[in-house]
């Protein structure tokens, strides 16, 4: 993709999530994740209504008028965005693949952080960390972040949750709310996971196709897997085929499900074709 058509495409996704994040997510996001705590703001007279625990004393005797400390939400935060790259990323079979989608939910939430000023970074992953970029705040930071998610080219083309969730715990010190965006068509990541959860809020939000769920009865069929590129003929006619693709499928599916849940990680399920708008609103809602 040359330069020029980059930009543009940054431009569009610029424009279509930062509406949505502007009317719709901003105050979600606010109200969802909470600031590190209250610290104090400034000392005023008290008005009917005050909780009396918040007199100031000395205040109080000093101008012989009852004054109360007032408190304010000590709110920066960081976001962390990790973000699937792998190879079964590049599947759609509708208008979208899966990573235009994650493109867009990604850009969304960036954007939807930066109203509420906080940091934001990104981890791209495979089997491996393809690109890190440290959490920073403001505009030109979340372009940068979505000029990469749309023309990264990864050097894997597998993928490995649990790698990129250690290199999240040794690289965010401090608590973070997290997003994996990813179709998680893997397994062996519940102990990183659950370490990782004990210190930071995270969110699995998984985008999938519904053609991935099954396979349709049209005869033999030459596959490709999109992540190692191996090319298998299949008989997509045999019942004994089809019922190991839907049974492989599912296991992974409830291992996700399963995995986030037992670790108190919220999940979001979002189909290419569906509205992700109102998948996050409702998950934001629901906290």
């Amino acid at each position: 993709m040359d330069t020029k058509d980059l930009l543009k495409k940054v431009r569009k996704i610029e424009i279509k999530t930062r509406r949505l994040s502007d009317h719709i997510f901003s105050g979600e996001y606010h109200t969802s994740f909470k600031g590190r705590g209250m610290t104090f703001s400034e000392v005023r007279q008290y008005q009917y209504g005050d909780d009396i625990r918040n007199i100031d004393w000395n205040v109080t005797a000093r101008y012989n008028e009852a004054h109360v400390k007032v408190f304010e939400e000590e709110r920066e935060l960081t976001m962390m965005l990790m973000v699937d790259i792998s190879g079964s990323e590049s599947f759609g079979s509708k208008n979208q693949f899966k990573k235009d989608i994650v493109t867009e939910i990604a850009a969304t939430m960036a954007f939807s952080a930066t109203q509420n000023n906080d940091k934001i970074g990104l981890i791209l992953f495979s089997d491996q960390i393809e690109l890190y970029i440290p959490p920073k705040k403001g505009r030109s930071h979340v372009l940068r972040i979505i000029r990469e998610l749309i023309e990264f080219e990864p050097k894997s083309r597998k993928t490995d949750l649990g790698q990129a969730l250690k290199f999240l715990s040794s690289t965010q010190k401090k608590k973070a709310i997290v997003f994996v965006i990813s179709d998680f068509m893997c397994e062996g990541y519940d102990q990183t996971l659950k370490i990782a959860a004990k210190k930071h809020d995270i969110t699995g939000i998984r985008v999938y196709d519904i053609r991935e769920q099954s396979i349709p009865n049209i005869g033999m069929v030459p596959m490709r897997d999109a992540e190692s590129g191996e090319i298998s003929l299949i008989d997509t006619g045999s019942k004994t085929v089809r019922f190991n693709y839907e049974k492989h499928y599912n296991e992974r599916l409830n291992y996700f499900k399963e995995t986030f849940s037992k670790s108190g990680s919220g999940v979001v399920n979002t189909r290419v074709d569906e509205s992700y708008v109102t998948k996050l609103l409702g998950y934001f809602k629901s906290r």
